[in-house]
């Protein structure tokens, strides 16, 4: 009996090691999956139709895989400002956005506002207004 308990351990530790490591060896979710999954999130919080489900999936799967061309071109160029990055990605967000204004009811822009975007809103604009900023530095001090 003293042997068999140090041995279930022995391979339950062994299973749980072999897990996290095939856990870890997963790909990244894909780009259209991820979409798809935030077109469905949306459906449920806004109730859309049918056309505007369709709208807002169309317009996701677009525009994610398009930033993550960008953000891909921005690490095989091996740049490592941060800020590259986020500007791809605010760019890109911003244009979902807009894309949002036309596609949702004015209710559900609304209670799409509420539940998180316009905080994000918020924080891209003062990004751009930060980097506007410092360019006009830039330019100021020639």
């Amino acid at each position: 009996m003293r042997i068999l308990v140090p041995a279930f351990f022995v391979a339950a530790s062994l299973f749980m090691l072999q897990h996290t490591a095939s856990a870890q060896e997963q790909e990244p979710p894909d780009i259209l999956e991820i979409a798809e999954t935030e077109a469905d999130r949306l459906q449920r919080l806004l109730d859309l139709d049918g056309g505007q489900l369709f709208y807002v999936d169309s317009t996701l799967k677009h525009d994610y895989q398009a930033m993550d061309r960008e953000l891909r071109e921005l690490q095989s160029a091996k740049v490592s400002n941060s800020s590259m990055y986020v500007s791809v990605q605010d760019k890109w967000m911003e244009a979902i956005d807009n894309s949002y204004r036309q596609i949702f009811s004015q209710e559900q822009w609304e209670t799409y506002l509420k539940n998180g975007a316009a905080k994000q809103q918020k924080a891209r604009e003062k990004r751009k207004a930060k980097a506007e900023a410092a360019l006009e530095k830039l330019r100021g001090g020639r």
